[in-house]
């Protein structure tokens, strides 16, 4: 029980703080590295299969559990870490650091909250993007938050809702046409049965985050005449969350610069859902 659900990971100490990080591949590949980044309230899990793949087609992989949540540090709120995305982003460029990821990445988004602050991490580092492939994400400022983000911010609510250990399976599922095997429900249950550690954090980091002014940023940020490196949006058009119109809506304001692939049959999880329609996605030539 110890190791389950830690597949290509191992511990990295930055600073104060230990992050769980998957790698696969070799930092000797021609074809350059892949830093893949999860949303909340799930962990680096959901992209244990695709990274292997691009492990196995050639690429130097990442995949780390952002602070606060799956196997990462748990930093309480008030001491340390304030979970905030200007933290975020700063703990990330040191993760960055210590894994002499120097190159220009392919960086793969997926999701709400912290997978939003890694696309607004890109829209400060452009120089340090080679390509940008987004799985389901709010990107308009019309994207819908879900309810589980709406109860952690109502005060007594919210504490109550952060405790409950199956907040993330049910969360996985809820966005998803599919049921999670056992198998994968007890991974992302794991971390919020084995402290309150992960319910906190989570808790810290929805009461701290502005969804609208993060929608609004990411939709103007990756607009025409402001980006101009290619991105790939891969869609999950069963999403429970988010309406596909979210994906073509973001396209229209970069049409020459975003490409969108719909993915029929899979949810709010591509990378958990269909992992060889990601798979693929992510190692399109587009």
């Amino acid at each position: 029980m110890e190791n389950k659900g830690r597949d290509y990971g191992s511990y990295v100490q930055v600073g104060k703080f230990k992050w769980f990080v998957r790698e696969t591949g070799s930092s000797d590949t021609q074809l350059g590295t892949i830093v893949f980044i999860h949303g909340a309230p799930t962990q680096s899990y959901s992209y244990r299969v695709v990274m292997a793949q691009m492990g196995d087609a050639g690429y130097h992989c990442y995949a780390p559990d952002w602070l606060g949540f799956g196997f990462s540090s748990k930093p309480q709120p008030g001491y340390g870490f304030p979970y905030t995305e200007e933290a975020y982003h700063e703990e990330f460029d040191k993760l960055l650091s210590e894994l002499c990821i120097d190159s220009p990445f392919f960086l793969v988004t997926q999701g709400f909250l912290v997978g939003s602050y890694g696309l607004t991490w890109a829209l400060k580092n452009p120089n340090r993007i080679s390509k940008l492939v987004i799985f389901n994400s709010p990107l308009t400022t019309s994207a819908s938050i879900p309810n589980l983000f709406w109860q952690l911010r109502f005060p007594l609510l919210g504490e109550f809702t952060c405790q409950t250990p199956i907040i993330a399976e049910r969360f996985v599922e809820g966005g998803s046409p599919y049921v999670l095997k056992d198998e994968k429900a007890d991974v992302y249950r794991l971390p919020y049965l084995s402290s309150s550690g992960p319910g906190f954090s989570l808790l810290e980091a929805t009461r701290k985050a502005t969804f609208k002014d993060l929608t609004s940023r990411i939709a103007s940020g990756f607009s025409s005449g402001r980006w101009d490196i290619p991105i790939l949006v891969a869609w999950g058009i069963s999403d429970k969350y988010l309406r596909q119109l979210e994906a073509e809506t973001f396209q229209k304001n970069n049409i020459s610069t975003i490409t969108v692939d719909m993915l029929e049959g899979v949810g709010h999880m591509p990378q958990e859902d269909w992992y060889c329609e990601a798979h693929d996605v992510v190692h399109s030539k587009k």
